[in-house]
């Protein structure tokens, strides 16, 4: 998966895409889980996890062009891709393997492999911190990729934000990129990747 993987991104020729391409060889990306006890939750989930995004969001491009031309600009396949398959970079680093314990089925104790979240070296939001360490590798996004990646959670966390966020996470859905990032993430999250 990672070749396919890189060479998608690399075919969006976008400036600092190699930079992006090594921090996550170096960084684990591509062993990470994609959650703690969620979907995907083993090693190499979270560029599954990114992939299906992909797919999923290139599947909904396609549907969107033909059913609204006008939206072909705004869902280009650099955007999509770039908007896809790095819109959780930021999981790379913080899930760490761990061991605990649980009741088994005849109520005895039991040790099991785990992973748990360490998110103490930088506690940024979840969408803004992928944002911010994409722009610190050099990778130039555009307005809607930034956007698009940011907002990739929906309103998942709306209740706990201030009121001007919730006034730009409604602007955000003017843009096609997101709302079809939005979707994507949902459907691979939780139907695709179900157990």
């Amino acid at each position: 998966m990672r070749q396919e993987f890189v060479s998608i991104l690399k075919a969006t020729g976008r400036r600092g895409i190699d930079a992006v391409v090594d921090y996550l060889d170096k960084c684990g990306f591509f062993e990470a889980p994609a959650s703690i006890n969620r979907h995907l939750c083993h090693d190499g989930g979270l560029a599954e996890h990114s992939f299906n995004v992909y797919r999923m969001a290139m599947m909904l491009r396609e549907q969107m062009m033909a059913m609204r031309p006008d939206t072909a600009d705004a869902l280009n396949e650099s955007s999509v891709a770039i908007a896809a398959l790095l819109h959780d970079v930021c999981k790379a680093n913080i899930y760490k393997k761990a061991k605990k314990w649980r009741k088994d089925a005849q109520n005895r104790w039991e040790q099991y492999d785990t992973y748990e979240a360490d998110y103490t070296r930088f506690p940024a939001g979840h969408g803004e911190k992928s944002v911010i360490m994409l722009l610190r590798l050099g990778l130039e996004l555009t307005n809607d990729e930034i956007l698009a990646i940011r907002w990739h959670m929906g309103a998942w966390n709306l209740p706990f934000q201030s009121y001007e966020d919730k006034c730009n996470i409604s602007e955000a859905a003017e843009h096609p990129l997101t709302v079809v990032l939005q979707s994507a993430d949902l459907l691979a999250s939780h139907i695709l990747e179900r157990v």
